[in-house]
């Protein structure tokens, strides 16, 4: 099969390449919610947990700059120019010298970081300077966190190299090792140390080297193998390595905004009482499940798609992926976000609240879990529109766009940290991603490259109808919230079922009635 070909994705194959990243994040995302629910149950809402999200936090934001986020945004159109335009010898060419600057890049910060892991937690959480054994801890933890940045990036290009080439499987499937590796360290590696929390951070490191070695055979596979070759200053420099560079620095805002603002809500949160921190990431990860499956699954499909008819020069079929991505996220995110919203509490008692994790804890949790659940369309919408300006390699204005949005957010902050607490933290950074994605949306219109297709109307009506009859059939089937907490574990799942059905089904039987069809979704 040609590169072309293989480049080339009409919307069924797209839809195909979409569902199995869904099918793997959800995977993932499921095995996530276990690991989480684990750590609540062992750990609670502690001191340690508290300096392990922080340790964690600060490689995995990282992560999602340069892995997920600006390098990967900067790497795959190039990469599918180079295959588009150039021989495979090239294409190879470009893959060492990358992975040569990439590595040495990463294995320098690295270093650094690791020598100054105190100095770094005071910066990301300047709260914990007044609780010197908070403190120490999360030091500790950071110097074996932190090195899962450099396996985790080299992951990242590994994976998108596989993308490019329609291989979406393995780098789908590659985080469930994280979290089975966090798994095994909360329940079996962690009673056999001293400080039982420690286990966590070994989790992550050990999680690193396998999601790496994981992609390594099927690079091999593709005749695309890494040689390192470091070429990053001088005549020597190779020409992909400047522009991915020129295209990435830029990028680090604009990608990957919504991760400094929960950055962000994390160095602010350190000053909150103890709690609060594990309170925004329990409830941030449980709105990272629709993200995750939907808008990075498609955001991960439509790049390769995008860069591929821009390289080609069809401008209609760029525009209508965008549109198609577009619907495709209201479909899943409204509903979504209206069920976080709704069912709050219920969800947090059903999945966390055991063990060290208590009542109080739950309806902390909730409450910036609704916070959150607010901007989750926004989250998704990101995640689709971003693309569209990395495809034509256009960093500027994202970047532009990314500070406007992140000064959005601190002002949110500060106006909402003092009447709402950790709650105002969350909430803050809902409203800044719906300026971000608007402010994404209207650039694209600005700049011709997208037009909204025939149809919306009727869509956006069969959208609030369906929505409409899942929000009636959750209140109907209501129970009140000390009720959840007086059943037992079996009473709770059940009745999360039923909830759950009850809401799916209603949405997905309205939509039946009102017209669509899945024919409908895979024709845009």
């Amino acid at each position: 099969m040609s590169d072309k070909k293989e480049g080339s994705q009409k919307p069924k194959g797209m839809v195909k390449s979409a569902g199995i990243v869904s099918a793997f994040t959800m995977l993932s995302r499921i095995l996530g919610l276990v690991r989480d629910v684990v750590i609540a149950s062992v750990f609670g809402a502690s001191m340690g947990a508290d300096a392990f999200f922080v340790a964690f936090k600060v490689p995995n934001f990282m992560r999602r700059l340069f892995a997920e986020g600006a390098f990967a945004q900067a790497f795959v159109p190039v990469l599918t120019e180079y295959k588009t335009k150039r021989s495979h010898a090239e294409v190879q060419e470009l893959i060492n010298s990358v992975a040569g600057t990439l590595g040495a890049i990463l294995g320098l910060l690295t270093l650094v970081a690791v020598l100054t892991a105190p100095w770094l937690i005071m910066v990301f959480a300047p709260g914990f300077v007044d609780e010197p054994d908070k403190l120490s801890l999360a030091g500790e933890m950071l110097r074996i966190t932190f090195p899962y940045l450099l396996f985790i990036s080299l992951t990242a290009f590994a994976g998108s190299i596989l993308n490019s080439y329609g291989r979406f499987a393995v780098p789908a499937f590659a985080p469930v090792l994280l979290n089975i590796c966090l798994i095994s360290a909360a329940l079996w590696f962690s009673p056999l140390l001293s400080h039982p929390v420690m286990a966590l951070a070994w989790g992550v490191f050990i999680a690193g080297v396998l999601q790496l070695l994981l992609q390594l055979p099927f690079l091999a596979k593709i005749r695309l193998f890494p040689k390192p070759q470091f070429s990053m200053f001088g005549r020597q420099q190779h020409e992909g390595v400047k522009q991915i560079m020129t295209l990435m620095l830029p990028a680090l805002f604009g990608v990957s905004v919504s991760q400094i603002n929960l950055l962000l809500d994390t160095v602010l949160a350190s000053f909150l009482e103890t709690g609060s921190v594990s309170w925004l990431y329990f409830s941030d990860r449980l709105v990272e499940l629709p993200l995750g499956v939907i808008g990075i699954a498609l955001a991960t499909v439509i790049l390769p798609s995008l860069s591929q008819k821009h390289a080609a020069q069809s401008p209609k079929a760029f525009s209508k992926t965008i549109d198609w991505a577009m619907r495709i996220v209201l479909l899943v995110g409204v509903p979504a976000a209206i069920a976080l919203f709704v069912l709050a509490e219920p969800i947090i008692t059903v999945l966390f609240q055991r063990g060290e994790f208590d009542a109080h804890s739950v309806v902390m949790s909730a409450q910036s879990l609704r916070a959150y659940s607010i901007g989750l369309l926004a989250f998704m919408l990101i995640k689709v529109l971003a693309p569209g300006y990395f495809a034509r390699q256009d960093t500027k204005t994202p970047v532009k766009i990314g500070i406007k949005a992140m000064v959005a957010n601190m002002v949110f902050n500060l106006l909402l940290i003092w009447p709402l607490a950790h709650v105002g933290l969350a909430l803050a950074t809902s409203l800044s991603a719906f300026l971000n994605a608007g402010w994404l949306l209207l650039g694209l219109r600005r700049q011709g490259v997208f037009h909204f297709q025939p149809g919306w109307g009727l869509f956006l009506l069969r959208l609030v109808l369906a929505s409409s009859a899942m929000l009636a059939s959750l209140f109907f089937l209501w129970s009140d919230f000390q009720q959840w907490l007086d059943w037992g574990l079996f009473d709770r799942v059940w009745n999360m079922g039923l909830l759950v059905f009850a809401g799916a089904g209603s949405y997905l039987l309205a939509l039946y009635l009102l017209g669509v069809r899945f024919k409908h979704i895979m024709a845009h």
